[in-house]
């Protein structure tokens, strides 16, 4: 028996993996409370269970299965889904984990709200898949009307997909080719969250720097931007990750003359290595990522400029290693997201003979990863004194009892007040910098 007939239908969602999941997640939701279903609260048991995977790095993957078991194994009675890039990419594997009743890939992520409504009378003796070739889609597909905002600073998705097949990356594979949100759809949600009282968007999407190629007629992420301040839209843009050769003279000039984009951008470098850049399929050298970063700075000084490493490709040599941490040490970045090479398979990079042994890529992850630590203590030292406005989260800090928020150019900063101001604008003057990195800030009137 569908155990979807019980009414009412109270949902519970997992979401693993990146800032475009979230995203999913919270426009299912609120897809799924149009049809009547609510949230399901703390302590209560929920009859429906979605659990939004993540398939990037082959830990990603085990992590989403181990999900979805606990799922089972904790909600017996509750309908369980999954969804997201494992669904996609290994849907037969999921299949396996007694218990699953639905898997709906990315290729039918947007019709999720309607699949689960529509076959709430049918019986599940094995899971109902729902998963075509993500491959072939070309069209943005809108989950629903607006994400839930349940965010101080909400994410919307402006595109996904991707067209570059770095020979790492397994994302073109569970996302397709790259598919862009009409300019109006965006803008529409954006004004629904600032009438909401939003102070800050978040543009988010796999590869938001091919934002508007394929659309008719032609567009792009600047006319985007433009259109956006044209528009006055009241609310901070943050951009998410965008690729090097993608963010251009007139988007940083944008930021610069514009108090409403962001001075922060979080920019993939992966290696500072000519040579393992080019195995990897990234289309840049070493020389035009500095190129970049030293305009950043020059330019918009007291921007955040983070920077992906990935460490443990195939053929990553020491001297190639060497290059990664003479580059990133020499460049004004603020932080460093570092993460180890994954294998996968069904990648050109999981095939290549020449695989990095782990206790290397963890020796090299430390490295880095101090090197990040350095980094952004110096930057947040930088900050004492200045006066920044800052969001405030909806939780204090649970360890501090200080509420927190994050400035325009992405600095945490940790201050005292009253709850009133949660999901507030305050201004706040930088006052001290911890040892442990943690920014305090106290509140101009």
């Amino acid at each position: 028996m569908n155990k979807l007939c019980d009414t009412p239908i109270k949902v519970k969602i997992i979401t693993l993996g990146c800032k475009v999941n979230q995203y999913e997640s919270e426009a299912i939701l609120g897809g799924l409370k149009k049809t009547g279903c609510k949230t399901s609260d703390s302590g209560e048991n929920p009859t429906l269970m979605i659990i939004n995977t993540c398939a990037v790095t082959h830990k990603a993957a085990l992590q989403s299965k181990q999900a979805i078991r606990k799922a089972i194994r904790e909600n017996p009675d509750a309908v369980i889904c999954t969804t997201g890039c494992c669904a996609q990419s290994e849907p037969d594997s999921i299949a396996d984990i007694r218990g699953t009743d639905f898997i709906i890939g990315n290729s039918h992520k947007h019709l999720l709200p309607e699949i689960l409504t529509s076959n709430r009378n049918k019986k599940h003796i094995t899971p109902s898949m729902f998963c075509g070739d993500i491959r072939e889609e070309r069209i943005f597909a809108r989950l629903t009307d607006c994400a839930t905002g349940n965010r101080a600073r909400p994410f919307i998705k402006i595109q996904d997909g991707c067209n570059d097949f770095c020979a790492y990356c397994i994302v073109p594979y569970t996302r397709g080719p790259s598919r862009s949100r009409p300019a109006q759809d965006v803008i529409d949600e954006i004004l629904h969250f600032s009438s909401s009282g939003v102070h800050e968007i978040v543009l988010t999407g796999i590869h938001i720097g091919r934002y508007g190629a394929d659309l008719i007629p032609p567009s792009s992420l600047l006319d985007l931007l433009r259109l956006l301040l044209e528009k006055n839209i009241q609310t901070r843009i943050r951009l998410s990750s965008i690729e090097p050769t993608e963010l251009t003279d007139d988007i940083l000039e944008l930021t610069a003359r514009s108090d409403k984009i962001c001075p922060h951008f979080h920019i993939p470098l992966q290696s500072g290595d000519g040579q393992i850049l080019k195995k990897m399929n990234r289309p840049y050298s070493p020389q035009l990522f500095k190129t970049l970063i030293e305009k950043i700075h020059q330019r918009i000084p007291h921007a955040a400029i983070g920077v992906d490493v990935m460490v443990g490709f195939p053929g990553e040599t020491n001297g190639a290693f060497a290059n990664t941490v003479f580059l990133v040490e020499s460049l004004p970045v603020s932080y460093l997201h570092v993460f180890p090479y994954s294998r996968r398979r069904q990648t050109p990079a999981g095939r290549f003979p020449d695989q990095v042994p782990p206790d290397i890529i963890k020796s090299r992850f430390k490295i880095l990863s101090h090197i990040s630590r350095s980094k952004k203590e110096r930057f947040h030292q930088q900050m004492i004194g200045q006066l920044l406005e800052v969001i405030a989260e909806n939780k204090r800090d649970h360890a501090t009892g200080f509420l927190k928020g994050v400035s325009a150019n992405y600095v945490k900063v940790f201050f005292d007040g009253k709850d009133g101001l949660k999901n507030r604008l305050v201004r706040c003057r930088i006052s001290e910098v911890m040892k442990n990195g943690a920014v305090f800030g106290k509140i101009i009137a």
